[in-house]
């Protein structure tokens, strides 16, 4: 029996994200991994340190994410998979990226959930202000 893969969660969001909530998501009777990732904001980037971030999107942001996924829950070996992003202000320490994946083995887990990762750091239409120490502040990946 051949059962699709689903995209069981993608969202842009301007509320915190819960890796835990995304793990579960993805769970399937199917499925002997599930590995996930979280992007964490830190207090530096390229040697200074930032105090604060902020996402901007654009409105196709979600749908992006969406198709992203569903090219990553395409592959035969994936069950499921989850992932958002936060927009909006964030302090140091909040997730900015929750994704999750499922699959029969480990290897393959890792895999896509970093081709999920990857690919949603290189087409999401979401852009990053960081503010540093000093006041000064900075566009990241924007057009």
């Amino acid at each position: 029996m051949t059962v699709e893969a689903r995209v069981v969660l993608g969202t842009v969001t301007d509320r915190p994200l819960d890796l835990a909530a995304h793990e579960a998501a993805v769970a399937d009777r199917r499925a002997g991994a599930v590995v996930s990732f979280q992007g964490v904001v830190r207090d530096h980037d390229h040697g200074r340190a930032v105090t604060r971030l902020e996402y901007e999107g654009h409105p196709s942001a979600e749908a992006v994410l969406r198709e992203v996924a569903a090219e990553i829950a395409a592959d035969p070996a994936v069950h499921a998979v989850a992932v958002s992003h936060r927009v909006g202000p964030l302090e140091i320490g909040d997730v900015a990226l929750a994704a999750a994946v499922s699959t029969a083995h480990r290897a393959a887990a890792f895999a896509a959930c970093a081709r999920l990762v990857d690919e949603v750091k290189a087409r999401l239409p979401i852009w990053k202000r960081q503010v540093f120490d000093d006041g000064t502040e900075e566009w990241v990946n924007c057009p």
